[in-house]
């Protein structure tokens, strides 16, 4: 009989489920999706070169991981059903039924819905896995092929998570049933909203933005004694005052509130620090832009100092803003008579007005999530494009060979090999080799030597005839210098400024053999990898050899390409076997490494996937729990709302016009978090680009980032909408109104 009764009401409120099932469709297909490819049923086909362990198991820690996020939207959906119910459990009370009894009636209710939700998510995982396999096998740069493939453990692993999850959520329902009383289920959905009351935390949030005031302005004079120089151009003067003046504003402002009796009372307080907080905003945010545009000298710490006063304050506007939000429209009502009154707005303002004063702490929580999603989903494509240009930079050969003499203080100490035992290894294992070159780097001066001050280094000169062998290696055509000319190698993550710099401050070179004269094709870019540079340099002199051979030799390269790919398991020997013979830092303070092309991109790949799909997949939990704060934040307060409009279908108002109000008050409701949540991403992800646009120019391309941010855009409007429809049929069912647009019965 219990199972009959569970079945009807499953079948008769489903449309009350709606959001719970979207909720926990979406959860279990994100789980699954990105979970399959850590299944041990999982073999892609990306060859003997890569292992596929490292990325299997770094999948299933980041997941779970991201996952355990889930558990408070599975408690707070399960709390609106709880709080829709009550009033049918008070019902069955009355008829004579046990709370205990009602209790497990609706955990058994809700949990045939999670695991409908669980089989469902499942099917479309099948689905959503395709394109997880599809970005990674194009990740290892592999074809891809369409498979449906069911993996058996991931489905128990999803299906025991979240079953896990719904009987501990269901117990914990059911006991908060028990102990319910019936006069509180019965009234519960005609309760008003919780009391205003004025918030401590708006309080705490406001000292803790008055203490970094006082930070930044301290960090601003440090700043302005250190690096102050009146030959500076206007905007960097005015960044440097600008970090001093407006944070001594945000100081003031509360001191000269106080001195005016406290006028305006406390919205005007935190009106004027909103106003200073963008303010701070302006200043600190201008630091790296101005800091790369004109060269300065502030350092990385520095930066990342601002990048910590920029995060506080936008924290700080958005939650004073959603604060103050009830309090803007209030005063806008009240000084605009001719809207207040107009249709239905009076209503309108009220349901509005009354809402944001009683939700300002969810909603500022709720955008401060959907600004971390949105900068997850940017910063994702940002960070791995740029480890995954690295890695081309890094792994140009197939096996790599390099030295550095930073603690080496003799020059009879400095590396002269050709690393033979490489050459006995390939040939032992039957390893076909298609370009080989070992070469020296040399000091244009030989008392340069003992300049070890980071970033002073010297820059090392390369042989013309060692410079054209790289290049044929590569792929390039070969160059040409004439007697007592010199060229430059740049890095890629050099900037135009940075090289048209160096070559106005270098027209001529001194070194042991003469002074040589910048050739009439001064640089080139073509990449040849990044060990071919001495430590905190991006440029490579090219001498001619005669010149090199009365230079001092301080580094001993190698590079080598082999016709096939190394396995990864040759590769792993061969890397142990070099370490053993040249340990990382010899005694006499030479320091070897050597990088093989399948270990580098084997890791950088696995670990840039991973990377990748925990970001991603946080991201859009992230969302889906703000949009679903959001949804049920307007859906509990269903039963006053239902009385509310009845109110207004008494007064003469047309079903059509309450259909547009509703649409008015979701629009607003949904519309106002994510709009500021999207101008403070704006800030915080431009902040981010100018901090590493020579990365994102040198290894991404602004094409892919414009592409990434329109998928972003793309999926955050596919969520919203379909929160959004899912929240607009069941508020007018709330609130009485069929789908056909008729008035239902109270």
């Amino acid at each position: 009989m219990y199972a009959k009764l569970v079945l009807r009401n499953a079948r008769r409120s489903i449309q009350d489920y709606l959001v719970y099932l979207l909720t926990m469709t979406i959860c279990v297909t994100l789980f699954y999706s990105f979970l399959s490819i850590s299944s041990s049923y999982y073999e892609p086909d990306i060859g003997t070169e890569y292992d596929f362990t490292m990325l299997s198991d770094g999948m299933k820690l980041a997941i779970c991981a991201v996952t355990l996020i889930l558990l408070f939207l599975i408690r707070f959906v399960n709390h609106y059903m709880l709080r829709r119910k009550q009033r049918e459990f008070a019902l069955q009370s009355v008829m004579g039924m046990e709370q205990r009894t009602i209790g497990r009636l609706f955990f058994a209710e809700t949990f045939l819905m999670g695991l409908v939700s669980i089989a469902a998510g499942i099917f479309l995982g099948v689905f959503c896995s395709q394109f997880i396999t599809a970005l990674l096998l194009t990740s290892y740069g592999k074809q891809y092929e369409i498979t449906w493939t069911l993996f058996p453990d991931t489905v128990l692993l999803t299906a025991g998570f979240f079953i896990l999850s719904f009987l501990v959520v269901g117990l914990s329902n059911t006991r908060a049933i028990r102990k319910m009383k019936i006069i509180d289920m019965l009234t519960a959905d005609r309760e008003n909203g919780p009391e205003f009351r004025r918030s401590r935390w708006i309080w705490v949030l406001a000292i803790f933005f008055e203490v970094f005031s006082v930070w930044m302005c301290v960090t601003g004079v440090q700043k302005v004694l250190f690096y102050w120089d009146s030959r500076f151009a206007l905007p960097v003067q005015l960044m440097f005052w600008g970090n001093i003046l407006f944070p001594t504003m945000s100081l003031l402002w509360p001191v000269l509130w106080a001195l005016r009796r406290r006028k305006g009372g406390f919205p005007a307080l935190l009106s004027g620090l909103l106003l200073c907080a963008l303010l701070n905003t302006i200043a600190a945010a201008s630091v790296p832009a101005l800091n790369s545009r004109y060269l300065l000298a502030l350092g990385g710490g520095g930066v990342n100092q601002y990048l910590l006063f920029v995060l506080v304050d936008l924290i700080f506007l958005i939650c004073a803003l959603l604060y103050l939000a009830s309090s803007f429209l209030v005063a806008w009502k009240g000084g605009a008579p001719e809207h207040r009154y107009k249709g239905e707005n009076l209503f309108f303002f009220g349901q509005i007005i009354s809402k944001l004063s009683t939700t300002r702490k969810t909603m500022s929580l709720t955008c401060v999530t959907l600004v971390l999603a949105i900068f997850l989903f940017i910063a994702a494509p940002v960070l791995v494009g740029w480890a995954s240009g690295y890695l081309d930079e890094r792994s140009m050969y197939d096996v790599q060979i390099f030295s550095r003499y930073n603690d080496v203080y003799e020059e009879a100490d400095l590396p002269d090999d050709n690393y033979d035992e490489v050459t006995a290894y390939l040939a032992g294992h039957h390893i076909p080799v298609a370009g080989d070159c070992a070469f020296s780097l040399y000091l244009p001066e030989r008392a340069d030597f003992h300049n070890r001050v980071k970033y002073e280094f010297p820059v090392v000169a390369i042989a013309l005839s060692d410079y054209n062998a790289i290049r044929e290696m590569l792929g390039y055509a070969p160059i040409a210098l004439a007697d007592g000319e010199f060229a430059t190698q740049w890095k890629a993550i050099a900037t135009e400024e940075e090289r048209d710099s160096f070559l106005r401050e270098h027209p001529q070179v001194r070194t042991d053999a003469g002074t040589l004269t910048l050739s009439a094709q001064p640089f080139y870019e073509d990449s040849i990898g990044e060990t071919a540079y001495n430590s905190y340099t991006d440029v490579l002199y090219i001498f001619p050899d005669s010149v090199c051979e009365q230079l001092l030799p301080v580094m001993r390269n190698r590079y080598i390409t082999t016709e096939e790919a190394i396995s990864y398991d040759n590769a792993r020997e061969l890397e142990q076997a070099f370490t053993g013979q040249y340990p990382e830092l010899a005694d006499t303070g030479v320091s070897y490494s050597i990088r093989l092309s399948t270990l580098q991109v084997n890791s950088t790949k696995a670990g840039n996937f991973v990377l990748q799909a925990a970001m991603l997949y946080g991201a859009v939990v992230l969302m889906v729990i703000c949009l679903t704060v959001l949804s049920l934040q307007q859906l509990l307060d269903a039963g006053q709302y239902r009385y509310r409009f009845s109110v207004l279908r008494k007064l003469g108002v047309e079903e059509g016009r309450i259909g547009r109000l509703v649409l008015r008050q979701l629009g607003v409701w949904f519309g106002l978090p994510i709009a500021v949540a999207i101008l403070v991403s704006m800030v915080v992800i431009a902040y981010f680009l100018q901090t590493v646009s020579a990365e994102i120019a040198a290894y991404i391309g602004f094409g892919t980032l414009m592409a990434q941010i329109a998928v972003t855009a793309g999926i955050l409007i596919l969520l919203l909408i379909c929160y959004f429809l899912s929240t607009w049929l069941l508020f007018k069912k709330a609130i009485g109104t069929a789908p056909d647009g008729r008035a239902l019965p109270i």
